[in-house]
C-alpha cells in the first residue's frame, strides 16, 4: 500500500485493467509495429483514449469502415469486439491481410447467435441482443442476423418485440448481469401475463464473466477507501457500468479519463484514496495517476 509524506493512502486496484481478450489485441498490436509494419486498426482498438494515442505513437493507424472499404493490399487488425462477416469478405476482395484479434470469448458468442438465428428463422421467431445500439461488438454480433436481431438497449425497447413469436435472447458480452436477469424475467412476465398462447422463448447469458465478477470485486474494492478514482475512457460501455456500481457503494467516487481530469476531484482532503477502473483502462495509466496525485498531494 503506497502512502505520501502526509500519509494519504493511495492504493491500486491490482484486479483492475485489461482483460485478456484487450490484452491479447494490444499484443498483437505492437508486434506488428516492431516488425515495422504499416498498420491499420478498424475502429479505436480500445475505447480508451490514452492508450489508443499510446498505439497511435507507434504507427498504429485508427481508420473507419469508410476508410477500410477503400483500402487495399495492406494488413488491418480487427480488435476484441468482433467484426460482421461483410468485413471479411471486403478484405477478401481488396486483398487485405486481417490480423483477427477477435476476442475468443465474442467469437463464440457470434457463432451462438449465427446458430440461434437459423434456427429462429425456421420457426418466424426473432433473435434480441441485449447491448447499446451502434457499439462495435453489437455491431459484429448483428451482423450474424444479417441485420436482421433486435437490440435492446432497456426495457423500453422491449415494444418492438413481437410476443407472440419465438424469442430467442442473447447479451453483449460487456452488459451488467443483473440488468440482463432483470430484461429476462421481464420478457418472461410479459409473456406470462399475455392472452396468447406462450412462444417458446430462449435466454443465453452470454455476459462475460471476467467482465460480471468485476461487479463484486469493485464493490468490496470502493468500500476500503474514502475516496475513489475511476478511470476509463468515456466510449468504454464497460466503463460506464462498473462506474456506477462504484458510485452507489461509495458516493466519493469520480470517473476520470486522464490526469487533467483529477483538477475538479477533492483529492487532497481524503485520508485514502482507491483508484480502479474497466476491463479497457491500461493500467500505466492507473499509475501514472497515482504518482501525479501523491506529488500533488505533498505540494
Amino acid at each position: 500500500m503506497d502512502t505520501g509524506k502526509n500519509s494519504q493512502i493511495i492504493q491500486i486496484d491490482n484486479k483492475s485493467g485489461f482483460c485478456f481478450g484487450v490484452i491479447n489485441a494490444i499484443k498483437r498490436a505492437e508486434q506488428a509495429l516492431a516488425e515495422n509494419e504499416t498498420l491499420y486498426c478498424l475502429g479505436d482498438i480500445v475505447h480508451n483514449g490514452a492508450e489508443v494515442a499510446r498505439l497511435e505513437h507507434m504507427g498504429l493507424i485508427t481508420i473507419t469502415r469508410e476508410e477500410f472499404a477503400k483500402l487495399k493490399n495492406c494488413t488491418v487488425l480487427l480488435r476484441a469486439h468482433g467484426e460482421p462477416p461483410e468485413t471479411y469478405e471486403i478484405a477478401k476482395q481488396n486483398n487485405i491481410t486481417i490480423i483477427d484479434a477477435t476476442c475468443p470469448v465474442v467469437l463464440q458468442l457470434q457463432r451462438k447467435i449465427k446458430k440461434g438465428y437459423e434456427q429462429q428463422k425456421q420457426q418466424n421467431g426473432q433473435v434480441l441482443l441485449f447491448g447499446k445500439q451502434g457499439h462495435a461488438e453489437i455491431v459484429g454480433l448483428q451482423g450474424q442476423t444479417q441485420n436482421n436481431a433486435i437490440v435492446i438497449s432497456n426495457i423500453d425497447d422491449l415494444q418492438k418485440v413481437d410476443f407472440t413469436r419465438p424469442i430467442e435472447l442473447f447479451s453483449q458480452t460487456t452488459k451488467s448481469l443483473n440488468e440482463f436477469s432483470e430484461l429476462q424475467k421481464t420478457i418472461q412476465d410479459k409473456i406470462q401475463n399475455s392472452n396468447i398462447p406462450a412462444p417458446h422463448f430462449i435466454a443465453h447469458d452470454t455476459v462475460c464473466r471476467q467482465v460480471a465478477n468485476r461487479e463484486t470485486e469493485l464493490k468490496k474494492f470502493a468500500l476500503q477507501y474514502e475516496l475513489i478514482l475511476f478511470v476509463s475512457g468515456k466510449k468504454s460501455s464497460n466503463g460506464k457500468v462498473l462506474f456506477d456500481i462504484c458510485k452507489q457503494v461509495n458516493p466519493q467516487t469520480y470517473f476520470v479519463a486522464n490526469i487533467e481530469d483529477i483538477k475538479d476531484v477533492p483529492f487532497k482532503t481524503a485520508k485514502s484514496i482507491g483508484i480502479c477502473g474497466a476491463t479497457s483502462t491500461p493500467i500505466w495509466l492507473m499509475e501514472d495517476i497515482a504518482s501525479h496525485i501523491k506529488k500533488m498531494s505533498i505540494q
